[in-house]
């Protein structure tokens, strides 16, 4: 469930919009930027490369949201079952649901914060140095070392364990209120 759903959302929704985000932040770090705002930068990555050019590391982008939305099922489905214990039924508190959905996203940044990192460099503006995902990684090893891969950890996770945490406690409450609303018994 948690893998398909992290493919479905990398191929429509998140390689095309963070490999906008990431051309256009390293454009506007660059010397002279070419971008003058955000639409004028998709429409000119559009122009000078079509649709393609906003699916730049979609290979890396898949792997990367299909083990993320992975682990984080996963580890989610493992907490409540250990939590519940012989009792499918009992209720979770919202509280609770938040710490397992914040556990839940911390081990998801430490599974695949390195595919990130890989992503990110097939999206860049240097995105023509590599000639595959694999390349990408194995220059990133060779050039900055394995300390690499970790880039961006710490803010990565705390912004993803409030993120993950909220999303679990608002689809909880959410299910309860529809339960209520369309009783089936």
């Amino acid at each position: 469930c948690g893998l398909g759903a992290g493919v479905a959302e990398a191929v429509v929704v998140v390689c095309p919009m963070e490999t906008i985000k990431v051309k256009f932040i390293h454009d506007q770090t660059s010397a002279s930027p070419k971008y003058r705002g955000f639409f004028h930068g998709v429409r000119e990555i559009v122009r000078e490369q079509g649709l393609k050019g906003t699916y730049q590391g979609l290979t890396a982008t898949v792997l990367k949201q299909g083990s993320n939305q992975a682990i984080r099922f996963f580890v989610m489905t493992s907490l409540r079952n250990w939590y519940r214990g012989d009792n499918p039924n009992k209720p979770m508190n919202p509280l609770i649901t938040g710490v397992f959905g914040a556990i839940a996203g911390a081990a998801s940044v430490f599974g695949n914060t390195p595919l990130d990192v890989v992503k990110t460099g097939m999206q860049g503006l240097e995105a023509h140095k590599y000639r595959n995902t694999l390349d990408c990684g194995l220059q990133i090893l060779r050039n900055e070392g394995l300390k690499a891969f970790y880039k961006g950890t710490v803010p990565r996770l705390g912004r993803v364990c409030l993120d993950v945490a909220i999303v679990f406690i608002i689809y909880d409450e959410v299910v309860k209120l529809l339960n209520k609303v369309w009783r089936t018994d």
